[in-house]
């Protein structure tokens, strides 16, 4: 992306600072913005982390862990994004949220800054409404871990120019990604199927088909899966796999969406996988 200069990304939570590491990796200087500076310094830590992983691990030399943290600086102010090219979405899954946070970079960004989101699931369309010049708004949805999934979902909303396309796609491929590039639609393409099969997993495991291992085993070994949508849910979270199964549902109306009363009862509980430390799983 040869006129992106500068990267900025909102939300440094599991999502946000997996595409500040990738992007600066990538040589993109990037700021790391998040409501206090102590998140935003805890999403930094969290790439350093990653990162001595893989200088372990023999990926990744000292001298490209060092240059990447170099160009990552952390801030608590949205007008720290004001001389980025790009900026790239990443707060919790709350449409409202979305688009005052797009409204207000509209005020803050040059007008040919494109504003990208990395919903899994709400409308690309709906978010867009709410900037200035929406034709320069995207979805860009990565998955976790960022640094290491090979797929970057690229989403068209109603409103977005093939330019700007062309120039989310080429920020991508900077980054090494897989791309693909859909319509907005309820999920889209990778949320709708994943969803989809976490769902059906769930339902099964809730009328005793198999056991959670033997499910999941079954996906791993018998289709390919580097892992089983039970697993899956857990490290994503189960309280946000049910968000994108309600709103799916009330969009679709398709009863594929409609969420087990096991999924209802674990969020409940607070048992949302692998951050509370019990899902399916225990950890």
């Amino acid at each position: 992306m040869s006129n992106a200069k500068a990267v900025g990304v909102i939300g440094a939570g599991t999502m946000g600072h997996g595409i500040a590491h990738v992007s600066a990796q990538a040589g993109f200087e990037v700021v790391l913005y998040d409501v206090t500076k102590a998140a935003a310094e805890a999403g930094r830590a969290k790439i350093e982390k990653n990162l001595a992983v893989g200088v372990e691990k023999k990926k990744v030399t000292p001298e490209a862990r060092d240059a990447t943290l170099a160009r990552i600086s952390t801030a608590d102010f949205l007008e720290s994004l004001s001389q980025c090219h790009l900026v790239v979405e990443a707060a919790p899954e709350k449409l409202s949220l979305k688009q005052d946070l797009f409204k207000q970079l509209s005020a803050i960004c040059p007008s040919d800054t494109i504003l990208a989101s990395n919903t899994s699931s709400l409308s690309l369309t709906e978010i867009a409404a709410a900037a200035t010049n929406p034709g320069r708004v995207v979805g860009l949805h990565f998955f976790n871990p960022v640094h290491l999934m090979k797929l970057l979902e690229v989403v068209r909303a109603f409103q977005t120019t093939d330019e700007t396309v062309t120039r989310a796609k080429a920020y991508g491929a900077v980054l090494g990604k897989e791309m693909i590039v859909v319509k907005d639609s309820p999920g889209f393409a990778s949320s709708r199927l994943g969803v989809a099969l976490g769902l059906e997993a769930t339902r099964m495991l809730e009328e005793g088909v198999a056991s959670a291992e033997d499910i999941d085993r079954a996906m791993k070994l018998g289709y390919g899966h580097p892992m089983g949508p039970l697993e899956l849910g857990d490290l994503v979270g189960l309280d946000v796999r049910l968000a994108i199964a309600e709103y799916l549902y009330a969009e679709t109306g398709s009863p594929t969406f409609r969420p087990p009363q096991l999924l209802k009862k674990m969020v409940r509980a607070g048992k949302v996988g692998k951050k509370s430390g019990e899902g399916f799983y225990k950890y």
